[in-house]
């Protein structure tokens, strides 16, 4: 008789070096996965949809007259401010879904995968900048029907959409940051509202800074949101002005630099 030995294959050992644009291109398959969910669940949007709209009519109608003395006024100065209160808020569902993948172990599955460690977390940010620019859209699309018109042209209001865009790019890391150091989903969302209503309230976004306090003006000048509030103003209604567009930019750049690396580090220490 003829032995015969079979020799099993030795499975293929898995690069754990990958290229920038093959990095990418994993991003960019797996920001379309989390689109693709919008698709498949339109009531997803409810949240980035249903909350701005409320707020605009809240301090329209509400409070509008009596901080203003007319609503038509305040709406034009509160509504760039507001758009940047809700897309802070709107960053906060990004460590929101990244936290539901974590804990239902859906990372356990990309961590096996021979892709960069970093794409499922630029995939997420890149995913929600669809959603940061339906809710831009829909609050400037709600404050036309009360009113609220442009005093610039074009361009300076996609400036403003672009700028806006930037920070919640570079803001979104903390709430990567959150949500991969966060037990479960509902932490992250105590957070989002712990933390950010403050910073958004102790700004100039829904009245001037000159009204407060000398003492409180003085962190209100620096508050990012202020700035960035400031620099959308001037896009969308006065003008552009350099000294706030550049400080919001500075303020991303120093945002990312501090949280996208301590989010990649937590969440290689997580997973």
């Amino acid at each position: 008789m003829t032995a015969v030995t079979t020799t099993a294959a030795a499975p293929r050992a898995l690069s754990p070096h990958v290229s920038p644009v093959e990095g990418i291109r994993q991003t960019l398959t797996l920001a379309w996965r989390t689109v693709v969910q919008v698709r498949h669940n339109p009531w997803e949007l409810g949240d980035f949809s249903i909350q701005p709209i409320m707020f605009v009519l809240l301090f329209t109608y509400v409070f509008g007259g009596a901080i203003a003395g007319d609503t038509k006024a305040y709406l034009t100065f509160m509504l760039p401010g507001m758009i940047v209160m809700n897309m802070l808020f709107v960053t906060m569902y990004v460590g929101q879904g990244l936290n539901t993948d974590l804990t239902k172990g859906v990372f356990d599955r990309l961590w096996s995968l021979p892709i960069a460690r970093w794409a499922p977390l630029a995939g997420r940010i890149a995913a929600d900048q669809v959603k940061q620019a339906w809710s831009i859209v829909l609050v400037l699309a709600v404050g036309m029907v009360l009113g609220f018109r442009f005093g610039t042209n074009l361009w300076s209001v996609l400036g403003a959409v672009a700028l806006l865009l930037v920070f919640a790019l570079a803001f979104s890391w903390v709430s990567v940051l959150v949500g991969v150091l966060a037990k479960d989903p509902e932490r992250v969302q105590i957070f989002g509202f712990t933390a950010l209503f403050p910073v958004t309230f102790v700004s100039n976004v829904f009245v001037p800074a000159e009204t407060m306090p000398g003492w409180l003006q003085a962190f209100v000048n620096v508050n990012p949101v202020s700035i960035l509030a400031d620099a959308c103003r001037g896009l969308m209604l006065t003008g552009a002005q350099a000294a706030p567009i550049v400080q919001s930019l500075l303020w991303a750049v120093a945002i990312a630099g501090v949280f996208a690396p301590l989010s990649v580090w937590a969440f290689k220490r997580r997973v």
